[in-house]
Parts: C-alpha cells; sequence; structure tokens
C-alpha cells in the first residue's frame, strides 16, 4: 500500500491529534487543569503544544515586515471613525444591524491590495504613502483599530438613560471624561496581566484562532493546517462557504424566516400551553433543538472555535438548569412563576404586565415607598430568576476555581519574565521590544483623574469611595476571569454583582449604581479586549508597541465619534427613545439599562433578595458556587476520576449568562454544532478539521453579516420595512411561528379579572 504526498500529510496530522493518543508525560502545568493540552507536545518544539493554535496560526516570522505604516494607521483610523458611527446609530434601533470586526477584515484586503498597487509611491513628513506590497501585519493593525471600538460603548448608556429616563441633559466635556474612563482604565489592567493572559501558551483564547486563520488564508500563510488532507485550498473554501451563506441567508432571515426560529412541535399544537412552554423558541426551552440560521446558532459566538470539553459544560448547564429545574419552579408556582411566560427577560407586576416603574418613583426619579406598596412587588420569569442565580455562583465558582487549579502556574508567571515563555510564538515575540510598564501606569492614572473629575465636578451622587471600590471587584477578577475566557471562550460577567453590591451600598441611587456597575464590569471587559487583541497580536507576531498605540488611538476616536453621533441623534431625531418612535428609533438596550437601574438602584436589592423577601432563596447560589469546585476538586484528588477535568464549575454557572435576552434555542444546537465538528470530526478526520474548521466559521460568521447588511439596506430599511408586507412578509413560513402560544408568551395561569397574584403585603 502507498500513500500520496497529501495522504501522508494527513497521517502525520492525525498522529498528532491528542485524542487520538494516550500517552505523554510533558504537560506545562498540572494536567487537571488544562484539558486542551496535547500530550504529544514533547515532540513539538517548533510548535504550538495546543493543536487547535498549530492548525490556525504560522509558526513563523519576518521581523522586517512592514506593521505600523502610514497605510495602516489611516484605513485604521477611517474603519475607527465609520464602523463606530454606524454602530451606535444603529444602536438605537430596532431591529438594528451590527458591523462586526469581520466586515472590515474582508474589505480591508481588496482596498489595500488596490492601494499597494496603484498608489504612488511617495514621501509625506518623512512617511512612505506607499511602502510596498500589503503585509499580513498591517492587515492585523487595521483589523484591530476597526473592531477595538466597534461596538457601543457602555458608558454612552449612563448618557442616554440620564436624559430619556431623569430628564439631565448633560455637557459634552462630562460625557467624553466618562466614556474615555471607563473605556481605558481596563487597558492599564490588560497590560499588568499580560504575562499572566497571553504569554504562556495555555492560554490559546480560541476566538482569536478564528481569526488568525483568516488572516493566513487571505495571505496564504502556512501554518499546520494548510497542507492537511489534499483537497481544495484554504482560500477556495472560505469563498464558497462565504458567499453560498450570503445567498442561504435570505431565506431564514427573510423569505422563510421560521427555519430561524424552528420552534415545529408549537405549530403541530399552537394552542396547547404546555407543548408552547416546553418546545417553543421565543419564549420557551426549545426542546425541538434545531433552527437553520447560523445567526441563531452563532449568537453567543460561534461554536466551531470551542474546545468540546468547554461546550458540554454548557451544554449540561442548559439539561439541568433550564430543562429540569426551571419546569420544576415553573409548574410548582415557585415566586409565582406560573403566572408570568416560562422564558422572559422583562419584569413583571401582580396582575402579569410589564412593570411600570414610573408608579413607584418621584419627579426626582427617588423611590417612593408608599407608591411602591400600593402598586406591586416585582416578578421574574422562572429562567431569568435562575440566571440570577447562576450569575450569583459564578462570582464565589471563579475566584474557587482560579486558586485550586491555576494558583500554581500564576505564580510561576508572576515570576517568570515574558522572555522566558516556553513556545515557539513566546520566543518569536522575544525580539520585539516590550511596552514599559510606566505606559499603563500613565493610562490608569490619567483614567482615574478622568473619573474623579466627571463624578465630582457634576452630580452623580456617586462618591470617589465607591468608584475606588469598583475598580478593585474589576482587578481582583480580571486574572480570573481572563483564565476562563482564555481556555474556554467564554467570559464571565461581572454586571449582576456589582448591581447587588452598590444596590445594597448606596440604595435610591440610580445614576451612581450604573457608574459603579459600568467602571466594576467594563474596566474588567476592556482588560480582556485590551489581553485578546493582544494574544491576536501575539499570534501574528505583531511588534508590542505598535498594538499597544493602534488600541489606545482607536478607542479613543471611536469614544469621541459614538458621543457625538448620540448628541446629533438626540438633537435631530424627533421623539427618540420613545416607544412609538416612527422609524423604529426606540432605544431597546437604553431601556433595558434604564429599567435595571431603577430595579436596582431605587428598587434596591434589599428588598428583593434579603432576608424574608421573594428571592432570597437565590443568595445560596454564593455558598454553591464556593462549594461545587472544592468539591470536585477533592473527590478528584481521592479517586483520581479522569472524566472530573474537564468539569469545570465556573463554566457551568456562567456558560449560559446571555440567557435572558438569548433562550435555550441559542445553546442547544451551537452545542450540537460543537459536537459534531470538535468531538466527532476532530477525531475521525482530523486533517480535514484542521485545514478548514476556523476557515469554516470564519466564513459562515463573515457571510452572516455581510448577507445580513445586505438584506437590511435593501428590503428592510427602504421604505420603512414596507417592502413585501403585502406578498411575501405574509405567507405562512413568515407567519405560522407568530401565530402560536408561545410567541404570545402565554403563561400557564392567569389571575381572575381584576384579581392579582402574589403576596398580600410587600
Amino acid at each position: 500500500m502507498s500513500f500520496s504526498e497529501d495522504e501522508k500529510r494527513s497521517v502525520d496530522l492525525e498522529k498528532h491529534d491528542p485524542q487520538s493518543l494516550g500517552g505523554g508525560d510533558a504537560v506545562p502545568v498540572d494536567d487537571f487543569s488544562d484539558p486542551n493540552y496535547d500530550p504529544t507536545a514533547a515532540a513539538l518544539e517548533d510548535e504550538s503544544p495546543y493543536p487547535e493554535v498549530r492548525s490556525a496560526v504560522a509558526n513563523t516570522d519576518d521581523p522586517s515586515m512592514p506593521a505600523s505604516t502610514f497605510r495602516a494607521w489611516f484605513i485604521g483610523l477611517i474603519w475607527a471613525i465609520l464602523i463606530p458611527g454606524v454602530n451606535q446609530f444603529f444602536f438605537f434601533r430596532f431591529p438594528s444591524v451590527n458591523i462586526t470586526q469581520i466586515v472590515p477584515q474582508l474589505l480591508t484586503f481588496p482596498i489595500c491590495k488596490a492601494w499597494a498597487r496603484y498608489f504612488p509611491n511617495v514621501t509625506l513628513f518623512g512617511l512612505s504613502l506607499n511602502p510596498g506590497p500589503f503585509t499580513i501585519k498591517e492587515h492585523v493593525i487595521i483589523t484591530i483599530m476597526a473592531g477595538v471600538g466597534a461596538q457601543s460603548a457602555y458608558a454612552t448608556d449612563i448618557v442616554a438613560v440620564q436624559r430619556v429616563f431623569y430628564n439631565q441633559t448633560t455637557n459634552f466635556g462630562y460625557q467624553w471624561l466618562l466614556v474615555m474612563s471607563t473605556q481605558l482604565i481596563g487597558f492599564s489592567i490588560g497590560g499588568i496581566c499580560k504575562r499572566f493572559l497571553v504569554s504562556p501558551p495555555s492560554m490559546i483564547w480560541p476566538a482569536n484562532l478564528v481569526t488568525a486563520a483568516l488572516f493566513n488564508t487571505l495571505h496564504a500563510q502556512e501554518t499546520s493546517g494548510t497542507q492537511a488532507r489534499g483537497g481544495i485550498s484554504r482560500e477556495r473554501f472560505f469563498s464558497y462557504v462565504f458567499f453560498g451563506y450570503i445567498l442561504y441567508n435570505f431565506f431564514p432571515s427573510y423569505i422563510f424566516t421560521a427555519l430561524s426560529s424552528f420552534s415545529w412541535v408549537c405549530w403541530i399544537a399552537p394552542n396547547n400551553r404546555k407543548v408552547n412552554q416546553l418546545f417553543g423558541t421565543s419564549h420557551g426551552l426549545a426542546m425541538g433543538l434545531l433552527t437553520f440560521d447560523w445567526g441563531q446558532i452563532a449568537y453567543n459566538g460561534s461554536p466551531l472555535p470551542v474546545p468540546w470539553w468547554a461546550a458540554a459544560n454548557i451544554g449540561m448547564a442548559v439539561v439541568f438548569f433550564y430543562w429540569f429545574i426551571c419546569p420544576i419552579l415553573y409548574y410548582s408556582n415557585v415566586w409565582f412563576t406560573s403566572y408570568l411566560p416560562m422564558v422572559s427577560s422583562n419584569s413583571f407586576d401582580n396582575r402579569g404586565k410589564s412593570y411600570n416603574v414610573t408608579r413607584i418613583i418621584n419627579a426626582d426619579a427617588s423611590f417612593n415607598d408608599e407608591a411602591y406598596k400600593a402598586y406591586s412587588p416585582l416578578f421574574l420569569s422562572a429562567s431569568f430568576a435562575i440566571s440570577y442565580g447562576l450569575s450569583f455562583a459564578s462570582i464565589t465558582a471563579t475566584l474557587t476555581h482560579t486558586f485550586l487549579y491555576y494558583r500554581k502556574q500564576i505564580w510561576t508567571q508572576a515570576r517568570r519574565s515574558l522572555s522566558e515563555q516556553p513556545d515557539i510564538h513566546a520566543r518569536l515575540m522575544s525580539v520585539y521590544k516590550e511596552v514599559p510598564d510606566w505606559w499603563y501606569l500613565g493610562i490608569f492614572l490619567t483614567m482615574f483623574v478622568f473619573g474623579v473629575v466627571a463624578i465630582e465636578v457634576w452630580n452623580t451622587q456617586f462618591p470617589v469611595w465607591a468608584f475606588v471600590l469598583a475598580l478593585i471587584v474589576s482587578f481582583v477578577y480580571t486574572v480570573p476571569i481572563g483564565v476562563i475566557q482564555a481556555i474556554t471562550n467564554q467570559q464571565v460577567g461581572l454586571n449582576v454583582i456589582t448591581e447587588l453590591i452598590i444596590g445594597y451600598a448606596l440604595p435610591g441611587r440610580p445614576i451612581a449604581m450604573m457608574m459603579f456597575k459600568t467602571w466594576g464590569y467594563i474596566t474588567m471587559a476592556q482588560a480582556l479586549q485590551f489581553t485578546s487583541d493582544f494574544k491576536l497580536g501575539h499570534y501574528m507576531k505583531i511588534p508590542h508597541r505598535p498594538m499597544f498605540f493602534c488600541q489606545v488611538v482607536a478607542t479613543m476616536v471611536a469614544g469621541t465619534v459614538q458621543l457625538a453621533v448620540q448628541a446629533w441623534m438626540f438633537t435631530n431625531i424627533e421623539d427618540l427613545c420613545s416607544a412609538d418612535q416612527k422609524d423604529n428609533f426606540i432605544c431597546p438596550s437604553t431601556t433595558v439599562f434604564g429599567t435595571a437601574s431603577i430595579i436596582w438602584g431605587v428598587i434596591g436589592p434589599a428588598r428583593l433578595f434579603s432576608h424574608g423577601h421573594m428571592f432570597y432563596g437565590l443568595l445560596f447560589f454564593f455558598l454553591v458556587g464556593f462549594l461545587a469546585p472544592l468539591t470536585q476538586w477533592a473527590l478528584h484528588k481521592k479517586f483520581k476520576l479522569g472524566i472530573l477535568k474537564y468539569l469545570n464549575f465556573p463554566l457551568i454557572f456562567t456558560g449560559t449568562g446571555n440567557m435572558p435576552p438569548a433562550t435555550p434555542l441559542n445553546y442547544v444546537p451551537w452545542v450540537i454544532i460543537c459536537f459534531l465538528f470538535n468531538y466527532v470530526i476532530r477525531r475521525r478526520h482530523f486533517g480535514w478539521w484542521s485545514k478548514y474548521n476556523y476557515v469554516l466559521s470564519a466564513g459562515l460568521d463573515a457571510g452572516y453579516a455581510v448577507g445580513l447588511i445586505i438584506i437590511f439596506f435593501t428590503l428592510q430599511y427602504p421604505k420603512n420595512g414596507t417592502i413585501g408586507e403585502n406578498s411575501i412578509l405574509t405567507w405562512w413560513g413568515n407567519t405560522v411561528y407568530a401565530n402560536t402560544m408561545d410567541a404570545a408568551a402565554a403563561p400557564l395561569k392567569v389571575a381572575p379579572p381584576g384579581q392579582t397574584f402574589g403576596p398580600a403585603t410587600w
């Protein structure tokens, strides 16, 4: 028997699949804490010890390749203005369109290729306007500048809520200081965390592998997966997937939208309440399993870069907490949830209607206790209540898990210099100058001063000590949450715990609550955004200092543009953020943010979670989160059960953190797809998986994003969405799912006319 060269390369790659081998002693840390590790890594001195990284990232570098060029900065700054501005504009509209990083990543390639070919080779102030062929490093710089500030800055919602909910119109100076401080102060922490979250090879950051695979595909860079298996090239495969999904996307997104919310069981029994609650996809538990829309599957991020063991943990959480516990609570009428939809992100009063927060506040937005007692306590759906409990558990589980399994690695990294990292990528990066620590300190001190000025000069009722406490919370959790995200692609959110802390510490101060949540949560999130981008630069061999400057400058530009766009909209768009705005600029995110400020900042958690109140039992999830990893660790130490190394309680508790507003429909197919590609195909056809898996993810993500933009601007936005309203939009495939009790959010029980449910006093 003989093999072709392509077959031999595929067989060689199969040999390096850790799941096809059973031995090996070379481990970078305690093997229990690193289920992604390849036990054959000792034989791969010039490769990453992680097969996912080997398949997507090149193990070579050319330090002389241009990166921080005039061309890169010019195009990058244009994207840093255009994309945040467009996204901020549509941020206030429903339905919206969101331009993600992958769109400029794709569009930049032909633009800069044309620049390199046709632009004159002249200099301006000593800078070459055309430094030659467009390089992959320039492409990375541009893409990072386009993406680092693309999404609406969290603090812009504070400004909008102050205006819409509390009639406080603030000046641009206050807004700019607030946005800059909240967006950039996290970067200083991210710099400190590089030695823990970027340089160690075990911190793989799975989402970056998709981006790296697309870069290498566009620029025809060699990786260990490039030569695998034979077949068509990665470039052609990407093109087929990209253009194919643009065409296919017209079906689930416009022509046959029932393919998206595929509640097929509910179509059979549209008026059966229990069937719709269990199998519905809008307000039910999505036990029908299926959707044919990549937008639904990848709502929480693509499943293809996620390790199967991580997706399995999330799948267990969905099955146990939402398919098992949630129905028990609901049909037992715990917390009076039977009077509400099974799954909902709304809050309700004791008549089953949306909670009217304006009935419990005074004219100055302060809490009115008498009005509250005369109106109604606040009720949450069973799924929403469970999500709060899981969020509480994730906070303690993250600290416990990180201490038990990563304390040695963190301590080792704290003592090891950044040039002493063990894998090939760190060795290649060691030739570039590091960012001095005083640059990070300068960012921190400047942004801290910006924050103090914003909260002290203007009337925010937010004391400096609370500002410092918020930063401490984010500092403490950045490394533990970063470790979880770097190996599982899932981030533990701090929004609920920060709301809980400030709600007890400063009740009755909604503006202060929003500020504490933003600095406490977004500081950590921005630190990990900064760190993730640095890991991408680490994979693509981008010098450290240009990476630092491009992120800082692009973030400042993006935040300024977003504030300018928001100010223009409030000045020029009539009835902005009103429920009946004629062009659908109803501000859904601002409404949720403002309602949360009243629930947590005005009503306060003391009236919801303290002893004797309705949701007191959820506080015991803090104890559950502390004990679960401890129990797992003790069992593994005693019985040496290998399967326990794949059990990750922070991931179990936080993996479903987007639910609500996500539903089980966004998780169950996600887990199934991850199982098929990252377990079945990875084990049986590792060569194919190594060559195409991440390119497939990039193609689907890009095709969906571009396809949605095309549909939005050609069929939905023109004529205020009236195109096809009497034809294609009304046929069975676009209406069947809307004519069910699931779509109507029908509860199991309904209070008799004129009566209420719930406790008699509160």
